[in-house]
C-alpha cells in the first residue's frame, strides 16, 4: 500500500477547498477525459470503480480547466481558467504536517474569462497563499466585469440592466491558536458604471449611472466541518461586515453585514442530513443593484431582492451503496425593506433532487447534478461538492 495513503486520508477537506479556490469546476471532466490515456490511474484497487483520488493528488504544475456556467440567470455559458500549483496536494500537505501538524493546500495563481448568453462576461486573475500550515490565509485578485441581469422593482416585470466596472479583492485570514476560529479582513474595490437596456425605472431615478464602491470588511469564521466540500458532520459560521466610505475609495455611504450558518449531520451511515440559514443585511445608500437577494437552488440571481434577505434550506442525502448519493432538498427565503415589512414580503419556495457520486474516495469528494424548481421556472446545476458555499 501506498506509504502516504494513511496522511492523504486526512485531506478529505483539502482539495475540496482547493477545486472551489482555483475556479476548478470541471477539473473531474478533465480527469475523465485523462483516464481514456491511462485507465489503470483511474481505477480504485478497493472497488475497481472510476476514481480520481490519485490524479487530483499528485497534479502540480500548470493546469487549463474548462468551466460550464448554468446560472439561469445570466443564462448558459462557459470559460476557462489557467491555474499553476506550485506543489501537488500531497506534497503541500505532507510538508506542513511536518512543520505545523496541519495541512494546508498548495499556492495557487489563475488567470481566466467567461461568457454567457445573455452578454454577462467577465476576465480575472487572482492568487491564493497559505503560510505556517494554513495558520494566515491570503486571497487576492483583480477583475473587469460586465454582468447583465433582470431589476424587478415595484412593478415585479423584468428590466434588464447591466454592470460593468473594474475592482479588487484582498483577504487575509488568521486561525486563532489552534482552534476552530478565524478571523480576518477584507478589502474591496470596484469602479462601476449602471445602464438599463431601456428605460429606467421611475423609483430608481435618482441613482447615479456611475458608482465607486471603496469598502473594508471584517470576517470572523468558524469551522469544524470534516470536509471542506462534501461534508457529513460538522459545522461552518461566517459572520461579516463591511463598511463602504469615501475615505476608502467609494462615491457613496453604507454598510453590508451578513451571517451564514451551515450545520450537516450524520444520521446514519447511509443518511446526512444539512442545515442552512442565511440572513444579509444592507443600510440606507446601497445602489440597488448591490442589494442581498435570496440565493437558493432553482431561483435566478436578484430575482427577490430588498435592503434585507432571510432565507433557509435542507437537504438530505442518501447512499444508494459506497459511490452513489441521492440528495433531495427544499427552501424557502424572503428579501424585505423599507417599503415592505418581513411579514408582508413574498415568500419564494424552491425545492428539487439530485445524485453524487464518489468522485474521489481518499478525498471524500462528491460530484453530481441537482434539478431545482423554483416560483416561475426551473434549473439545473452542476455540483462539486456542496451546493453550500
Amino acid at each position: 500500500m501506498d506509504a502516504h495513503v494513511p496522511q492523504r486520508a486526512r485531506l478529505a477537506g483539502l482539495m475540496t477547498a482547493l477545486l472551489v479556490r482555483g475556479g476548478t469546476l470541471l477539473l473531474l471532466g478533465l480527469c475523465a477525459a485523462a483516464a481514456f490515456a491511462a485507465p489503470e490511474k483511474f481505477t480504485d484497487p478497493e472497488d475497481g470503480r472510476f476514481d480520481t483520488s490519485e490524479y487530483l493528488l499528485d497534479y502540480k504544475g500548470l493546469l487549463p480547466v474548462p468551466v460550464i456556467i448554468t446560472e439561469p440567470a445570466v443564462g448558459y455559458g462557459g470559460g476557462m481558467v489557467a491555474a499553476f500549483f506550485d506543489q501537488s496536494v500531497s506534497e503541500a500537505a505532507q510538508k506542513n504536517l511536518e512543520e505545523s501538524g496541519r495541512a494546508a493546500p498548495p499556492n495557487i495563481s489563475a488567470i481566466g474569462g467567461f461568457k454567457t448568453e445573455n452578454g454577462t462576461w467577465g476576465g480575472f486573475a487572482g492568487h491564493m497563499h497559505t503560510w505556517q500550515g494554513d495558520r494566515i490565509r491570503y486571497l487576492g485578485g483583480v477583475a473587469k466585469l460586465d454582468i447583465r441581469l433582470d431589476y424587478y422593482g415595484l412593478t415585479g416585470q423584468a428590466r434588464r440592466y447591466g454592470v460593468e466596472g473594474v475592482g479588487t479583492v484582498q483577504q487575509v485570514l488568521m486561525r486563532v491558536a489552534d482552534t476552530p476560529w478565524l478571523i480576518g479582513a477584507r478589502y474591496a474595490y470596484l469602479d462601476s458604471t449602471m445602464s438599463f437596456e431601456r428605460e429606467r425605472p421611475p423609483e430608481l431615478l435618482p441613482e447615479s449611472t456611475k458608482a465607486r464602491i471603496g469598502s473594508a470588511g471584517l470576517l470572523v469564521d468558524y469551522d469544524t466541518r470534516d470536509n471542506f466540500l462534501s461534508p457529513n458532520k460538522g459545522t461552518y459560521v461566517e459572520g461579516e461586515a463591511n463598511f463602504i466610505r469615501p475615505a476608502l475609495g467609494a462615491s457613496m455611504s453604507f454598510d453590508l453585514y451578513g451571517l451564514r450558518a451551515y450545520h450537516w449531520l450524520q444520521l446514519a451511515p447511509q443518511w446526512v442530513l444539512g442545515l442552512r440559514g442565511d440572513y444579509q443585511h444592507a443600510t440606507d445608500g446601497v445602489p440597488f443593484w448591490g442589494q442581498p437577494f435570496v440565493k437558493l437552488r432553482g431561483i435566478p440571481a436578484a430575482r427577490y431582492q430588498d435592503r434585507s434577505t432571510a432565507v433557509g434550506e435542507l437537504e438530505l442525502r442518501w447512499a444508494l451503496d459506497e459511490r452513489w448519493w441521492l440528495v433531495g432538498f427544499s427552501g424557502a427565503g424572503k428579501a424585505y425593506g423599507p417599503r415592505t415589512e418581513f411579514s408582508a414580503a413574498e415568500t419564494a419556495y424552491a425545492w428539487g433532487g439530485g445524485f453524487r457520486y464518489l468522485i474521489a474516495r481518499k478525498l471524500g469528494l462528491l460530484a453530481g447534478l441537482d434539478v431545482a424548481r423554483g416560483p416561475e421556472d426551473s434549473a439545473f446545476y452542476i455540483q462539486v461538492g456542496s451546493a453550500w458555499r
